[in-house]
Protein backbone atom coordinates (compact mmCIF):
# COMPACT_ATOMS: atom_id res chain seq x y z
CA UNK A 1 0.00 0.00 0.00
CA UNK A 2 1.46 3.59 -1.02
CA UNK A 3 0.11 5.64 1.12
CA UNK A 4 1.08 3.63 4.49
CA UNK A 5 4.06 1.37 4.90
CA UNK A 6 3.46 -2.26 6.14
CA UNK A 7 1.45 -3.02 9.56
CA UNK A 8 4.03 -2.23 13.13
CA UNK A 9 6.19 -5.35 13.92
CA UNK A 10 7.93 -6.76 17.05
CA UNK A 11 6.92 -4.69 20.09
CA UNK A 12 4.95 -1.88 18.95
CA UNK A 13 1.69 -1.78 20.31
CA UNK A 14 -0.44 -1.81 17.36
CA UNK A 15 1.80 -4.81 16.57
CA UNK A 16 1.06 -6.71 19.40
CA UNK A 17 -2.80 -5.92 19.92
CA UNK A 18 -4.06 -5.70 16.16
CA UNK A 19 -4.09 -7.96 13.01
CA UNK A 20 -3.57 -6.28 10.16
CA UNK A 21 -4.95 -7.49 6.52
CA UNK A 22 -4.32 -6.00 3.18
CA UNK A 23 -7.30 -5.94 1.08
CA UNK A 24 -9.25 -4.32 -1.88
CA UNK A 25 -12.59 -3.27 -1.67
CA UNK A 26 -15.16 -4.39 -4.15
CA UNK A 27 -14.75 -0.78 -6.03
CA UNK A 28 -11.64 -1.33 -5.90
CA UNK A 29 -10.07 1.00 -3.16
CA UNK A 30 -6.84 -0.46 -0.75
CA UNK A 31 -7.88 -1.02 2.37
CA UNK A 32 -6.41 -2.21 5.71
CA UNK A 33 -8.31 -4.48 8.25
CA UNK A 34 -7.47 -4.09 11.54
CA UNK A 35 -8.65 -6.44 14.37
CA UNK A 36 -8.75 -7.53 17.40
CA UNK A 37 -6.15 -10.44 18.60
CA UNK A 38 -6.80 -10.62 22.41
CA UNK A 39 -4.69 -8.12 23.62
CA UNK A 40 -6.63 -5.35 24.42
CA UNK A 41 -4.73 -4.36 27.44
CA UNK A 42 -2.02 -3.34 25.39
CA UNK A 43 -3.83 -0.80 23.18
CA UNK A 44 -6.20 0.13 26.03
CA UNK A 45 -2.97 1.50 27.61
CA UNK A 46 -0.99 3.00 24.36
CA UNK A 47 -4.10 4.78 23.84
CA UNK A 48 -5.03 6.10 27.04
CA UNK A 49 -1.93 7.37 27.11
CA UNK A 50 -1.99 9.21 23.71
CA UNK A 51 -5.51 10.02 24.66
CA UNK A 52 -4.17 12.25 27.22
CA UNK A 53 -1.38 14.05 25.35
CA UNK A 54 -3.66 14.67 22.38
CA UNK A 55 -6.19 16.45 24.85
CA UNK A 56 -3.93 18.35 27.15
CA UNK A 57 0.18 19.13 27.47
CA UNK A 58 1.98 17.68 30.76
CA UNK A 59 2.16 21.05 31.75
CA UNK A 60 -1.39 21.92 31.72
CA UNK A 61 -2.53 18.61 33.09
CA UNK A 62 -0.50 19.56 35.77
CA UNK A 63 -1.58 23.16 36.67
CA UNK A 64 -5.32 21.60 35.99
CA UNK A 65 -4.17 19.12 38.80
CA UNK A 66 -2.57 21.38 41.56
CA UNK A 67 -6.09 23.52 41.44
CA UNK A 68 -8.21 20.38 41.75
CA UNK A 69 -6.10 19.96 44.91
CA UNK A 70 -6.06 23.50 45.88
CA UNK A 71 -10.27 23.68 45.31
CA UNK A 72 -10.68 20.05 47.29
CA UNK A 73 -8.81 21.78 50.30
CA UNK A 74 -10.99 24.92 49.87
CA UNK A 75 -14.62 23.03 49.49
CA UNK A 76 -15.01 24.28 46.68
CA UNK A 77 -16.84 23.62 43.18
CA UNK A 78 -14.86 20.92 41.48
CA UNK A 79 -13.23 21.77 38.41
CA UNK A 80 -14.53 20.89 34.50
CA UNK A 81 -12.80 18.16 33.53
CA UNK A 82 -10.25 18.70 30.30
CA UNK A 83 -11.91 15.51 28.97
CA UNK A 84 -15.05 14.80 27.37
CA UNK A 85 -17.99 13.76 29.43
CA UNK A 86 -20.03 12.51 26.60
CA UNK A 87 -20.03 9.03 25.57
CA UNK A 88 -20.38 10.52 21.89
CA UNK A 89 -17.77 12.92 21.59
CA UNK A 90 -15.72 10.26 23.64
CA UNK A 91 -16.11 7.69 20.97
CA UNK A 92 -15.15 10.56 18.53
CA UNK A 93 -12.38 11.62 19.74
CA UNK A 94 -11.27 8.04 20.43
CA UNK A 95 -11.15 6.94 16.81
CA UNK A 96 -9.40 10.34 15.77
CA UNK A 97 -6.53 9.82 18.18
CA UNK A 98 -6.30 5.95 17.10
CA UNK A 99 -6.15 7.32 12.80
CA UNK A 100 -3.64 9.83 13.71
CA UNK A 101 -1.33 7.45 15.91
CA UNK A 102 -1.58 4.89 13.86
CA UNK A 103 -0.69 7.07 10.56
CA UNK A 104 2.34 8.44 12.54
CA UNK A 105 3.18 4.88 13.26
CA UNK A 106 3.37 3.65 9.72
CA UNK A 107 4.04 7.04 7.69
CA UNK A 108 7.13 9.14 7.74
CA UNK A 109 4.35 11.91 7.66
CA UNK A 110 4.49 13.80 11.20
CA UNK A 111 1.59 15.38 13.24
CA UNK A 112 2.69 18.94 13.79
CA UNK A 113 -0.01 20.03 16.68
CA UNK A 114 -2.51 18.45 19.14
CA UNK A 115 -5.24 19.44 17.74
CA UNK A 116 -7.67 18.67 20.74
CA UNK A 117 -5.44 20.82 23.06
CA UNK A 118 -7.18 23.77 21.23
CA UNK A 119 -10.62 22.76 21.64
CA UNK A 120 -12.42 25.37 23.96
CA UNK A 121 -15.17 22.76 24.45
CA UNK A 122 -14.00 19.38 25.29
CA UNK A 123 -17.74 18.09 25.05
CA UNK A 124 -18.16 18.91 21.42
CA UNK A 125 -16.26 17.76 18.49
CA UNK A 126 -13.97 20.03 16.93
CA UNK A 127 -14.56 21.63 13.24
CA UNK A 128 -11.71 20.98 10.63
CA UNK A 129 -10.09 18.14 9.77
CA UNK A 130 -9.80 15.03 11.93
CA UNK A 131 -6.26 14.56 11.73
CA UNK A 132 -3.46 16.63 9.42
CA UNK A 133 0.00 15.02 8.93
CA UNK A 134 2.86 16.54 7.01
CA UNK A 135 6.02 14.80 5.26
CA UNK A 136 8.03 17.96 4.68
CA UNK A 137 11.04 16.17 3.66
CA UNK A 138 9.39 14.14 1.10
CA UNK A 139 10.00 15.44 -2.45
CA UNK A 140 6.96 16.17 -3.24
CA UNK A 141 6.04 17.21 0.29
CA UNK A 142 3.16 14.87 1.26
CA UNK A 143 0.21 15.83 3.44
CA UNK A 144 -2.21 13.11 4.78
CA UNK A 145 -6.13 14.21 4.89
CA UNK A 146 -7.76 11.98 7.29
CA UNK A 147 -11.27 11.21 8.45
CA UNK A 148 -12.90 8.98 11.47
CA UNK A 149 -15.45 7.93 12.65
CA UNK A 150 -16.81 5.59 15.41
CA UNK A 151 -20.23 3.53 15.01
CA UNK A 152 -21.44 0.63 17.50
CA UNK A 153 -22.85 -0.83 14.49
CA UNK A 154 -21.22 -0.74 10.99
CA UNK A 155 -23.37 0.30 8.81
CA UNK A 156 -23.21 1.74 4.73
CA UNK A 157 -23.98 5.59 5.63
CA UNK A 158 -21.16 5.46 8.12
CA UNK A 159 -19.01 4.36 5.18
CA UNK A 160 -20.32 6.53 2.91
CA UNK A 161 -20.08 9.48 5.24
CA UNK A 162 -15.98 9.13 5.36
CA UNK A 163 -15.40 8.47 1.62
CA UNK A 164 -18.24 11.71 1.29
CA UNK A 165 -15.90 13.83 3.61
CA UNK A 166 -12.72 13.17 1.82
CA UNK A 167 -14.06 14.10 -1.27
CA UNK A 168 -15.37 17.30 -0.16
CA UNK A 169 -11.86 18.00 1.16
CA UNK A 170 -10.12 17.13 -2.22
CA UNK A 171 -12.21 19.40 -4.15
CA UNK A 172 -12.12 22.63 -1.89
CA UNK A 173 -8.19 22.20 -2.80
CA UNK A 174 -6.06 22.88 0.45
CA UNK A 175 -6.82 20.96 3.42
CA UNK A 176 -9.12 23.19 5.68
CA UNK A 177 -7.00 23.34 8.89
CA UNK A 178 -3.77 24.02 7.04
CA UNK A 179 -3.49 27.33 8.06
CA UNK A 180 -4.86 26.38 11.67
CA UNK A 181 -1.73 24.13 12.28
CA UNK A 182 0.36 26.83 11.27
CA UNK A 183 -0.87 29.42 13.40
CA UNK A 184 -0.94 27.27 16.22
CA UNK A 185 3.05 26.18 15.66
CA UNK A 186 3.91 30.01 15.40
CA UNK A 187 1.98 30.39 18.77
CA UNK A 188 4.13 26.90 19.94
CA UNK A 189 7.28 29.10 19.29
CA UNK A 190 8.23 27.19 16.33
CA UNK A 191 8.35 29.63 13.57
CA UNK A 192 10.22 27.56 11.23
CA UNK A 193 8.22 24.60 11.34
CA UNK A 194 5.24 27.03 10.91
CA UNK A 195 6.18 28.07 7.73
CA UNK A 196 6.84 25.59 6.59
CA UNK A 197 3.32 24.18 7.00
CA UNK A 198 2.42 27.43 5.73
CA UNK A 199 4.05 27.21 2.51
CA UNK A 200 2.66 23.94 1.50
CA UNK A 201 -0.18 26.57 0.45
CA UNK A 202 2.39 28.27 -2.58
CA UNK A 203 3.30 24.08 -3.02
CA UNK A 204 -0.33 23.56 -4.03
CA UNK A 205 -0.89 26.90 -5.87
CA UNK A 206 2.48 25.48 -8.08
CA UNK A 207 1.05 21.74 -8.33
CA UNK A 208 3.95 20.71 -6.11
CA UNK A 209 2.35 19.38 -3.35
CA UNK A 210 0.97 15.53 -2.68
CA UNK A 211 -1.92 15.07 -0.57
CA UNK A 212 -3.49 11.53 -0.03
CA UNK A 213 -7.02 10.77 2.04
CA UNK A 214 -7.36 8.14 4.45
CA UNK A 215 -10.52 6.77 6.05
CA UNK A 216 -11.44 4.98 8.97
CA UNK A 217 -14.39 3.21 10.16
CA UNK A 218 -13.87 2.13 14.22
CA UNK A 219 -16.84 -0.66 14.88
CA UNK A 220 -17.32 -4.06 15.50
CA UNK A 221 -16.38 -7.46 14.04
CA UNK A 222 -18.68 -6.89 10.91
CA UNK A 223 -16.61 -3.30 10.12
CA UNK A 224 -14.65 -4.74 7.57
CA UNK A 225 -17.07 -6.40 5.00
CA UNK A 226 -18.68 -3.08 5.03
CA UNK A 227 -16.23 -1.56 4.35
CA UNK A 228 -15.27 -3.72 1.15
CA UNK A 229 -18.70 -3.55 0.27
CA UNK A 230 -20.36 0.35 0.38
CA UNK A 231 -16.60 2.77 -0.09
CA UNK A 232 -16.98 4.15 -3.43
CA UNK A 233 -14.03 4.69 -5.55
CA UNK A 234 -13.82 7.97 -5.99
CA UNK A 235 -10.66 9.72 -4.91
CA UNK A 236 -7.40 7.71 -6.71
CA UNK A 237 -5.20 8.26 -3.42
CA UNK A 238 -7.52 6.91 -0.84
CA UNK A 239 -7.14 4.51 2.06
CA UNK A 240 -9.39 2.92 3.86
CA UNK A 241 -9.14 1.21 7.23
CA UNK A 242 -11.36 -0.44 9.02
CA UNK A 243 -10.93 -0.81 13.11
CA UNK A 244 -13.09 -4.36 14.24
CA UNK A 245 -13.48 -4.81 18.08
CA UNK A 246 -15.91 -7.15 20.16
CA UNK A 247 -16.70 -4.07 22.06
CA UNK A 248 -15.37 -0.87 20.92
CA UNK A 249 -17.37 1.09 23.20
CA UNK A 250 -16.21 -0.71 26.02
CA UNK A 251 -12.89 0.22 25.21
CA UNK A 252 -13.54 3.79 24.73
CA UNK A 253 -15.79 3.88 28.13
CA UNK A 254 -12.16 2.35 30.35
CA UNK A 255 -10.12 4.94 28.12
CA UNK A 256 -11.49 8.29 29.60
CA UNK A 257 -12.68 6.60 32.92
CA UNK A 258 -9.08 6.09 33.74
CA UNK A 259 -8.80 9.93 33.19
CA UNK A 260 -10.80 10.30 35.93
CA UNK A 261 -9.94 8.40 38.30
CA UNK A 262 -6.84 9.83 38.23
CA UNK A 263 -7.91 13.61 38.50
Amino acid sequence: MSIVNQHPNGINPFAVSLVSTDCMTTSGVAHRALEENGHNDVLLKYMEDALQKHHISPDALQRHMDLITSLKIANLPTLRSPYPQTLTTQKGNFAEVFLAEYLSSTTDAQLPIYRLRYNTNPEQSMKGDDVLLFDLDSDPVRIIVGESKFRGIPDKQAVIDIVDGLVRSNKAGLPVSLMFVADRLFQEGKPELGQRVQDCAVLFATNKLHIDYVGLLMSNRNTKTHVNKHTDNKLHNLLMISLGMQDPQTIVKHAFEEFENNL
